[in-house]
């Protein structure tokens, strides 16, 4: 079964996005079986993933209407090695088509299931806002990754994401937890970015990842050629920075599953 991960943040221009499409191509280049779903209307990581949202027979609100199973709508990523459910803007009339409809925030959970034997890995690109789209992709995951930037406001705007993630889980979908915080876009001559990176281990302690993406002009250019960056430019700090983060979380889930196996011994 697949550990389906939500990238989340309520915040637009977080490299939220970004960092769903470069680490689906780092953990397929690390032979991981992944599936990108866009969740995002605005088709970001379907473009970026060299896959064009405006071209598309089926997407992922046929899915999400009961129109099509997940094996008939993912689409390869080209050379990148991993495998992408695509949005386009039709999904902006799911929500619409969804009220009324009863479990409507367990759709994508359902249909993710059902396919998650096929792939190791599944990331979500939530929509940069907390609405019934996001609610899907948080009843759909057994952990989230909130990607934010070391600055002031991104503060205020975390706080509001974790409750809602945590009423989520107490609420819909307990098995959901916080797999960790991703800085972005991180300057560390910035004395504000230090700061707020300082709180961040503060009050989250190792859920804080030790990579952190830096601003990287390579990350910026990749998605108009719709390439995750190892393949634009294999070299660029931000590629390298996405396949540390990749083998920091496969350590972290090999780490979690002998903790567990020994837990069970022990019993």
């Amino acid at each position: 079964m697949a550990r389906i991960i939500a990238i989340a943040n309520q915040k637009g221009g977080v490299g939220k996005t970004t960092t769903c499409v470069n680490l689906s191509a780092s953990l397929a280049a690390m032979g991981k079986r992944v599936l990108l779903a866009d969740l995002d209307p605005q088709g970001n990581a379907t473009m970026g993933s060299g896959v064009d949202k405006h071209s598309v027979q089926r997407s992922i609100y046929d899915v999400l209407i009961h129109r099509a199973p997940v094996a008939n709508v993912v689409l390869p990523a080209g050379e990148s090695g991993y495998h992408v459910l695509p949005a386009n803007s039709d999904l902006t009339a799911a929500e619409v088509e969804l009220v009324g409809v009863e479990h409507r925030e367990r759709r994508l959970r359902a249909a993710l299931i059902e396919a998650s034997g096929d792939f190791d890995y599944i990331l979500i690109d939530c929509p940069p806002s907390l609405n019934m789209l996001t609610l899907n992709g948080l009843v759909a995951a057994d952990g989230v990754i909130i990607a934010m930037q070391c600055e002031y406001f991104a503060l205020e705007g975390l706080s509001a994401l974790v409750e809602t993630i945590e009423g989520v889980a107490a609420s819909v979908n307990s098995a959901l937890v916080i797999d960790g915080i991703l800085r972005t876009m991180y300057d560390p001559r910035n004395s504000l970015t230090n700061e707020v990176s300082s709180q961040l281990h503060n009050h989250f302690g190792d859920k804080v990842y030790r990579t952190v993406v830096p601003r990287n002009i390579r990350l910026a250019e990749a998605p108009s050629y719709g390439l995750p960056a190892m393949h634009y430019d294999k070299y660029s700090r931000g590629s390298k920075a996405y396949m540390a983060l990749a083998g920091e979380i496969v350590r972290r889930e090999e780490k979690l599953a002998l903790d567990s196996s020994a837990a069970t011994i022990d019993s």
